[in-house]
């Protein structure tokens, strides 16, 4: 393993500053390939020729607060959920800031109001950047309000 590689726990915060979204807790899963943001609502629109996507995300479950998100739609595509269930689900690419790190990621959206945390952030996003020990949990300080303002 490369000594640039972080180590977090299982469960840690994170910002998503093209959404808007300065603090998220999210579960950190080798298991899933993919990364999963929920959302509440999802409204596909046309915007100068491409598809993007309208939607809302709860950013948590005490305190939460709901912000409105748009982003360019990146694909629509079959996902298998931990129950082996099949779904057509759309993906978006945002930014992600986690761990002093800033990099972009394929996040789907999905309902995941039954789950635990909003975000479940994927291998394909921690590959090569970050080991996960299950023993550890928040293992990072929660991402600066200064990374809502950074280009």
């Amino acid at each position: 393993m490369s000594a640039d590689v972080i180590t977090l726990g299982w469960r840690e915060r994170l910002a998503l500053p093209r959404l808007g979204i300065d603090l998220l807790k999210a579960k950190l899963d080798t298991g899933a390939r993919s990364s999963s943001l929920h959302v509440d609502t999802l409204e596909p629109f046309a915007r100068d020729g491409a598809t993007w996507l309208r939607f809302s995300v709860s950013t948590g479950r005490r305190q939460c607060r709901t912000v409105q998100c748009e982003a360019p739609a990146l694909d629509r595509r079959a996902v298998t959920d931990t129950g082996g269930r099949r779904t057509e689900r759309w993906f978006i690419r945002s930014e992600v800031w986690l761990a002093g790190q800033r990099f972009d990621a394929e996040i789907n959206l999905t309902d995941r109001r039954h789950m635990l945390f909003p975000m479940l952030l994927g291998r394909s996003a921690l590959c090569g950047r970050f080991a996960v020990d299950p023993a550890l949990s928040y293992t990072q300080s929660r991402p600066p309000v200064a990374a809502m303002e950074l280009p």
